[in-house]
C-alpha cells in the first residue's frame, strides 16, 4: 500500500528533472496538507531564485510536466505557486483495500535496518516504583514497540540502579532480619518499606551504619562471595516485584531486558585511566573531572562531569560513560534512546559530550535523550499523595481499573455474561497508558481520572471503544473479519475522508521511530477513530442500499480495525474485544 505523500512526492520530483533537469532529482517536492486540495506541493516557492523565474510561473511548468493520471485529479496551481493535488477516489478506495492484506499497513520496511537500544523504565533496586516512572516505562515501552514494528534491530535496556552506597544500608538489614523473615517479603510487595525501616535503623544506630559502610567497602570490591550472594537475593526479590508491575502495566520488560549499574562496575577504572591519558580530566578540588567544551556555570567557570570523587568512588557519570562505550564497542548500537525525565537534560548532554571528545561516541552513532516531563496533580505540582508522599505505580494501576469497572456499568449493553472485571483491567490500564502517550513526552501533564477515564473525547477508553463497537458490527453481519478482503468502492464524502486518514498510517508509525514521539500516533489513531465516528453515523453500514456498497462499507471498517488495533497496539494499550 503507498502514503499518498510518497508516491506524489515521487512523481513532483520527477517532474522537475523532466522540466528543469537531473540536477533537481533530489529536490523536496514539499508535499504538505492542502485547504484548497487532499495535499500541495510548495516547491517552487522555494526555487524562484535558484531559477530566477515567478514561483507561479515555476509551478505551471511543474503541472506540464506531471504524471498524476492514475492518482489524482488534474493538479491546479494557486496562490503565489502552489501546485493542488486532490486525489482520485478510486486511488483511494483501491490502496485502502491493500490494507486488508498489507501486515505493515502501509508502513515502508527499512532499506538498512539499524541497532538501536531503547533505554526506559530504570528504577532502582529495591524501592517501590512510583508515578515518576510511569512516563519513562510507557513513553519508553511504545518507542521500543514503534522500532521493532519498523524493522529495526531493537534491543531494550532497563537500566536499574543496583549499586553503589545504599546497597551496604540494604544488605546489613538484610543480614538482621533473615532472608526468610515477613521483612525479607516486603522487598517482593511493599520494597518501600523495607528500605525506609533500614534507614532509620541507619539513621538512629551507629553501630549498624558502621556496619552497613563497611559492607559497601567489600560489595564494591567483589572479593566477598557472602556479601554477592546477598546483594544477588536483593536484586533477585526486587525483580520479581518489577515483573508482577510491568505485567499488570502490560509492558514488555523482561528480566533478560536488565542490565543494571552493576554490570559496568568493572569497566569504571579504565574510563577514568583513558580519560586521563587523553588529557580530558584532571583533578580539581580532589575530585577527577572532566570538563567538556561549552559548558559552564552561571559566574563562567568551567562545569564539571565528576569521573571519581574525593574518596575514591565512582558516581552515575562514570557508570554512564561506560555504558557509552560498551554500547558503541560491544553492542554496535547505531543509536540509543535514554527515555530518561527531563531533568537529566544537563547531565546527559554532558556525559555524550565528553564521549564525543574521547572518541568513544563516533559521529555516525546517535545517541539521544528522550526527554520525559513530569506528571502533576490537579494544583499543578508534582503528584503527590495527600500525605505528600510519592504515589506509587501500585497504587495507580489498582484505582484504575476500579475506576473503569464503575464507568462499564453505566453502559447499556445486550451481550449477557462479560467479565466485567477482566475488561475494567483492559480499560483503566489503557486509560493511564494512553493519557500519558497522549502528551508531548517532553510536556508535563495533568493527571485527572475524570478526564482519562472516559468515552468522550481523545482518551483510551474511546478509541478501545471504537475497535468494539467495529466488532459488534461484524457479529450483527454475522461475518469474521478476515473474510472482509474488499473491493471498496466510494460513494460518499464520509468514505472518502475516513480512508484517506488510514492511508497515512505508515507514515505516522516512521515519524514517531524517528523522533521517539509516541503522542503523534495518538492524535493520528484519535482522529481516525472520529472519522469513523461521522462515517457511521452518516453511511448506514448493515442497512446501506444494495450488498455492493454493504459489502464495501464493512470491508472499510475491517481497515479501520486493523489501523485502531494495530495502533494500539505498538502503544502497548490493551484492546477488549467487548466492553
Amino acid at each position: 500500500m503507498a502514503d499518498p505523500q510518497q508516491v506524489l512526492s515521487g512523481r513532483v520530483r520527477d517532474a522537475l528533472v523532466a522540466a528543469y533537469g537531473a540536477d533537481y532529482a533530489d529536490a523536496d517536492p514539499l508535499i504538505r496538507p492542502s485547504q484548497y486540495a487532499d495535499l500541495q506541493s510548495n516547491v517552487a516557492l522555494g526555487l524562484a531564485k535558484k531559477l530566477g523565474k515567478a514561483p507561479r510561473d515555476i509551478a505551471n511548468e511543474i503541472v506540464a510536466h506531471l504524471d498524476v493520471a492514475d492518482i489524482a485529479e488534474p493538479p491546479t496551481v494557486s496562490g503565489p505557486g502552489f501546485v493542488n493535488l486532490t486525489l482520485r477516489a478510486q486511488w483511494i478506495a483501491d490502496a485502502a483495500a491493500e490494507l486488508l492484506t498489507d501486515p505493515r499497513l502501509g508502513t515502508p520496511a527499512k532499506p538498512r535496518p539499524q541497532t538501536v537500544i531503547v533505554e526506559y523504565s530504570s528504577p532502582n533496586i529495591a524501592k517501590e516504583m512510583h508515578v515518576g516512572h510511569l512516563r519513562s516505562t510507557i513513553v519508553g515501552d511504545a518507542i521500543a514497540r514503534v522500532t521493532e514494528f519498523v524493522g529495526d534491530h531493537l534491543i531494550r535496556d532497563n537500566h536499574v540502579g543496583d549499586w553503589g552506597t545504599p546497597f551496604g544500608m540494604l544488605i546489613e538489614h538484610l543480614v538482621d532480619v533473615g532472608e526468610e523473615s515477613a521483612e525479607a517479603n516486603l522487598l517482593r510487595t511493599d520494597p518501600n518499606a523495607f528500605y525506609q525501616h533500614a534507614r532509620v535503623k541507619f539513621d538512629s544506630d551507629p553501630v549498624f551504619a558502621d556496619r552497613a559502610r563497611e559492607r559497601v567497602v567489600r560489595l564494591q570490591s567483589g572479593n566477598d562471595p557472602a556479601t554477592m550472594e546477598l546483594w544477588q537475593d536483593l536484586v533477585d526479590m526486587s525483580k520479581a516485584y518489577l515483573r508482577g508491575v510491568y505485567a499488570r502495566l502490560r509492558v514488555t520488560l523482561t528480566d533478560d531486558d536488565i542490565r543494571g549499574e552493576s554490570f559496568y562496575n568493572d569497566m569504571l577504572p579504565g574510563v577514568a585511566d583513558d580519560l586521563i591519558a587523553k588529557g580530558l580530566a584532571r583533578v580539581s578540588e580532589g575530585a577527577l573531572c572532566a570538563f567538556p567544551e561549552g559548558f559552564s556555570s552561571r559566574d563562567g567557570s568551567p562545569l564539571p562531569v565528576i569521573i571519581r570523587k574525593s574518596d575514591g568512588g565512582y558516581n552515575y557519570s562514570t557508570s554512564d560513560l561506560a555504558t557509552v562505550r560498551y554500547r558503541v564497542d560491544k553492542v554496535n548500537a547505531d543509536r540509543a534512546v535514554y527515555v530518561v525525565g527531563s531533568d537529566q537534560t544537563l547531565h546527559f548532554r554532558m556525559v555524550f559530550a565528553v564521549a564525543r571528545e574521547a572518541g568513544w561516541l563516533p559521529a555516525d552513532k546517535h545517541f539521544e535523550h528522550a526527554q520525559i516531563g513530569m506528571v502533576q496533580g490537579k494544583d499543578g505540582h508534582r503528584l503527590r499523595t495527600r500525605a505528600g508522599d510519592n504515589v506509587t505505580l501500585e497504587d495507580l494501576i489498582t484505582e484504575g481499573p476500579q475506576r473503569a469497572r464503575a464507568l462499564l456499568d453505566e453502559v447499556e449493553r445486550d451481550d449477557e455474561g462479560l467479565d466485567l472485571d477482566a475488561i475494567a483491567q483492559d480499560v483503566g490500564i489503557g486509560a493511564i497508558k494512553y493519557a500519558d502517550l497522549s502528551t508531548a513526552r517532553d510536556s508535563a501533564y495533568i493527571f485527572d481520572w475524570d478526564r482519562m477515564i472516559s468515552f468522550r473525547g481523545n482518551t483510551g477508553p474511546y478509541l478501545q471503544y471504537a475497535t468494539t463497537r467495529i466488532r459488534s458490527i461484524f457479529r450483527r453481519a454475522g461475518v469474521a473479519e478476515a473474510s472482509l478482503t474488499g473491493p471498496i468502492v466510494i460513494t460518499e464524502a464520509p468514505e472518502r475522508e475516513l480512508a484517506r486518514k488510514l492511508l497515512e498510517f505508515g507514515a505516522v508509525v516512521t515519524q514517531v521511530a524517528e523522533t521517539s514521539e509516541p503522542h503523534h500516533l495518538c492524535a493520528y489513531l484519535f482522529e481516525a477513530a472520529s472519522l469513523f465516528t461521522t462515517f457511521y453515523e452518516q453511511c448506514p453500514v448493515l442497512k446501506a442500499d444494495d450488498e455492493q456498497t454493504r459489502q464495501s462499507r464493512l470491508a472499510l471498517c475491517a481497515a479501520v480495525l486493523r489501523v485502531l488495533t494495530t495502533g494500539l497496539g505498538l502503544l502497548g494499550v490493551p484492546v477488549p474485544d467487548r466492553m
